[in-house]
């Protein structure tokens, strides 16, 4: 049940809708969550009255391509999924919407079953234990 949220700098629809496909497929792929799991916020920021600031850390040499992909989701998946999940997303927002892996960020934000209310007022990953 991953939670994204998804900013990019100058991104009309047509590339924000790209890009939420992009990660849903590479999460889809990765860590299998199933089609219908899909819950995204997609932000364009449009440089004047929103933006997104960037450097070059690590040397890696973003512009105003950037991405950033904030994925909330339930602790449990090893590194090695974890960096499948990174690759592939950096495979399809390229393919999908033009963007060099170079400029694609992601965080993945883990938490517990309690964590989450789908709906209804309910924890429905973590029941009472009173009924």
């Amino acid at each position: 049940m991953p939670f994204v949220r998804i900013d990019a700098l100058r991104a009309d629809g047509a590339r924000l809708d790209a890009l939420g496909r992009a990660v849903h497929e590479a999460l889809m792929e990765t860590i299998g969550i199933p089609p219908d799991d899909l819950f995204q916020v997609l932000v364009g920021h449009d440089g004047v009255n929103s933006t997104l600031r960037y450097g070059d850390y690590l040397g890696v040499q973003r512009d105003e391509g950037i991405v950033y992909i904030a994925i909330t989701l339930r602790a449990g998946r090893t590194p090695d999924r974890k960096r499948a999940l990174y690759r592939r997303i950096a495979e399809l927002a390229e393919q999908y919407a033009g963007t060099e892996p170079r400029n694609v960020f992601v965080t993945l934000t883990e938490n517990a079953p309690i964590d989450w209310s789908l709906g209804n007022g309910l924890a429905q990953y973590s029941p009472s234990s009173d009924g």
